[in-house]
């Protein structure tokens, strides 16, 4: 079976446009992932997510639920259907403090219990549906893992996305990936391997599928590079940069695109060296003009980082 790669939600961050752009200046992932949409009470998605949903036709993109109800997973499921999406995910990984209190995301993760009868629920009622889960390997430690996985175990998990960290980490310290080396000896789900992937050599440490989250925003060409080919040109970088902003800006005005471009850089900044010392400056920038000026000055003076030099 072939090695794919998959891009990981990221909330702010990985945008229809982000989406679409990627794809057609660094030929994209195999599977986009969306930041979560989390059905409410009156059933309903929200407007920016459905913006979100809508812009998607022919990509390969797979949507994220956050729910901690069986039947508002199963309503936002059969929506994203008659939309089209071909697979939903379950997302177990979010550490917020606040979702995690609703026995959401990776909260459910201490409720095994409630974990087990929200998976019940959705395999029930979606048993033709394609549905993968995003999870991480316990709320405080990893030796709940075993018991988690024996739970995942029982159902039929279209493949089973790995983030080897627990809720309380957040995203400090190292991935576990003597935890996910011990999951795929111990289950029959189709894996996919999830956490600290920055380089190429990263990515093929584990021979089988691989989701890319904050590697992928430091360096765009980071699947492609896993692939064999050439690392991202000072031209392709420009070109990404400038098809954001634009599009950022014509969507939803300047501010809103500032704020997602200065979210931007605080990854980007690593495709150059010496970035890191105009951010302060970006920051500082209330209109998109003097905003370009800044990231012109990186984008055209600063020397490409590591291997892209």
């Amino acid at each position: 079976m072939d090695k794919l790669y998959y891009a990981a939600p990221m909330e702010g961050l990985t945008t229809w446009l982000w989406r679409r752009v990627h794809r057609e200046i660094f030929g994209g992932a195999d599977k986009y992932f969306t930041p979560f949409v989390s059905p409410n009470a009156n059933l309903s998605f929200q407007t920016k997510e459905l913006r979100e949903l809508a812009h998607n036709e022919g990509l390969p993109v797979v949507p994220q639920i956050l729910a901690g109800r069986a039947d508002h997973f199963v309503w936002a499921a059969e929506e994203l259907a008659d939309m089209g999406y071909g697979e939903v995910n379950l997302n177990l990984g979010c550490p917020s403090g606040t979702v995690c209190a609703k026995g959401k995301g990776a909260g459910l993760l201490s409720r095994p219990q409630e974990l087990d009868a929200l998976l019940e629920g959705i395999f029930t009622a979606l048993p033709d549906m394609r549905i993968s889960v995003k999870t991480r390997i316990g709320a405080r430690e990893d030796g709940e893992w075993p018991a988690l996985l024996a739970i995942f175990n029982r159902y039929p998990i279209h493949e089973l996305i790995v983030h080897p960290r627990v809720r309380k980490d957040f995203y400090t310290g190292q991935a576990r990936r003597a935890v996910f080396a011990w999951t795929a000896e111990h289950t029959a789900l189709p894996l996919v391997y999830n956490g600290d992937i920055i380089t190429p050599s990263d990515a093929a440490a584990w021979d089988g599928s691989v989701m890319i989250g904050r590697g992928l925003m430091a360096d765009p060409a980071l699947v492609r590079r896993a692939r064999g080919g050439p690392p991202a040109s000072r031209a392709e970088l420009r070109a990404y940069h400038n098809a954001l902003a634009d599009g950022y800006a014509a969507a939803y005005g300047d501010e809103p695109a500032l704020r997602r471009m200065w979210e931007l850089w605080a990854y980007f900044a690593a495709a150059f060296d010496g970035a890191d010392a105009y951010l302060k400056g970006m920051r500082k920038c209330r209109r998109l003009a003097d905003y370009r000026s800044v990231a012109v000055a990186v984008l055209e003076n600063c020397p490409l980082a590591g291997e892209r030099e």
